[in-house]
């Protein structure tokens, strides 16, 4: 159980911040820079529920979503070191990307074929979700780096779920648009 008592610690007015395990890091470190993202995107969604009252299977979805992005975080936190820990570090596992994906192919079976790339936007829940699906399109772009990165580990599932996020949350756009139908179209070319 995770009890905060005191929200500043000053520990951080130099510049570092504290993970999980291993030492300080920079606030600028592209660890750190990885799963501020990910809060981020945490927060973008956060704002997509205030959209969704009439969506409740949607919202029960996003609800889940939020709670992994901890997880996400927790896992990005808790760099791999090699060394023993007293606990089992928190990760995102296989069946947390398979659940997503059988969340997207629910609510894709019903949308509209797509016959051009979508704009962000229609309802003020599609904005919603089209923002949070860029934040999490930075997020994933910020975690491949880290996984790329000299002397980092970052586990395939993880790099997996941030990017079926971003697929989940886009697919949930067209769906809040009256499953595609109100969806607006790109017109290449429309305004030369």
């Amino acid at each position: 159980m995770v009890k905060l008592n005191k929200i500043y610690t000053r520990t951080g007015d130099d510049g570092t911040t504290g993970l999980v395990a291993g030492p300080r890091r920079k606030k600028h470190d592209l660890r750190v820079e990885s799963y501020g993202a990910v809060d981020e995107t945490n927060s973008c969604i956060g704002l997509v529920r205030q959209h969704l009252a009439d969506h409740p299977d949607l919202d029960r979805m996003i609800v889940r979503i939020q709670n992994d992005l901890f997880d996400l975080g927790a896992d990005l936190a808790t760099p791999e070191t090699g060394k023993k820990l007293d606990y089992e570090p928190l990760r995102i596992v296989p069946s947390q990307v398979d659940r997503l994906e059988q969340e997207i192919d629910m609510l894709n079976a019903d949308l509209e074929p797509l016959r051009s790339f979508v704009l962000p936007g229609g309802t003020p829940a599609a904005s919603a979700l089209h923002l949070a699906r860029t934040v999490a399109r930075r997020a994933e772009r910020r975690i491949v780096a880290l996984q790329e990165s000299e002397g980092e580990a970052v586990s395939a599932s993880a790099v997996a779920y941030i990017n079926r996020l971003s697929d989940f949350l886009f697919v949930a756009a067209r769906f809040v648009n009256d499953k595609g139908r109100t969806d607006i179209l790109w017109v290449p070319g429309q305004n030369r």
